[in-house]
């Protein structure tokens, strides 16, 4: 189980890709709900407890939620607007608390 610092960079490498490349964009959005999920299981395996990272767990919780367990690349083209928010929510968070990245 990686640490949730090196999670994190992971999945703030997915700001240098997108679905702005042709046959890209399945492989990125599969890559960001596959972040997401390890950041997520790295912040309720970590010694901070889950009361530490609750906004985060909340917000990857709904997004699990949202796409119902359908990983298929259509429900997550059509869930692509709340799996970007949900990152770009988990990295603001994150950015306010340096001390579980650095």
């Amino acid at each position: 189980m990686p640490q949730v610092r090196d999670a994190f960079a992971v999945l703030q490498a997915t700001y240098n890709d997108g679905c702005t490349t042709p046959g890209n964009c399945e492989y990125f959005l599969t890559r960001v709900l596959n972040n997401l999920d390890d950041l997520y299981d790295s912040m309720k395996s970590s010694p901070k407890g889950n009361g530490h990272f609750a906004a985060p767990l909340t917000w990857i919780d709904a997004m699990q939620e949202a796409l119902g367990g359908d990983f298929t690349f259509p429900n997550l083209k059509r869930h692509q607007k709340l799996l970007l928010n949900t990152r770009d929510k988990v990295n603001t968070w994150m950015q306010s608390h340096p001390d579980d990245y650095r």
